[in-house]
């Protein structure tokens, strides 16, 4: 493949995601979101797939648009976090197998149990946000 053939791909790329700028409004963030959600769901999860690294800088789209225009507060517990993320995708608790049972996940949300590493990566790569704001 040739730098001519790459290039048309890529135009072809950053015309349908818009993946090779910074996002410019919320409705470009929320595409550019759900494009991610399909191709997340189109691989099955599986992080061997040519897709993936489509969704690492689409990934980095979408968090260079959330630290400018939804930065996460500073004093956030991961519970915090992890409540409005489930707020902004209407997620109830049953709806997070990556941490386990509604009632771990009920216990996470009050502060009774703390987020695992596994939990944590899980849950980054779910809402596409850095592992560290489920850090203590």
């Amino acid at each position: 493949m040739n730098v001519q053939d790459i290039s048309s791909h890529w135009v072809a790329l950053h015309e349908a995601l818009g993946v090779g700028a910074p996002l410019a409004d919320e409705s470009a963030y929320l595409a550019l979101l759900a494009q991610v959600d399909d191709m997340v769901e189109a691989t099955g999860g599986q992080e061997e797939d040519p897709l993936w690294g489509l969704i690492g800088v689409a990934g980095d789209r979408l968090r260079e648009y959330e630290a400018r225009h939804h930065p996460w507060p500073d004093t956030s517990t991961p519970a915090e976090v992890l409540a409005s993320l489930m707020q902004e995708h209407g997620l109830t608790q049953a709806q997070l197998p990556e941490i386990g049972s509604q009632g771990v996940v009920s216990e996470v949300l009050s502060g009774k149990r703390m987020l695992n590493l596994r939990q944590v990566r899980a849950l980054a790569k779910r809402f596409s946000v850095p592992m560290e704001v489920f850090a203590n």
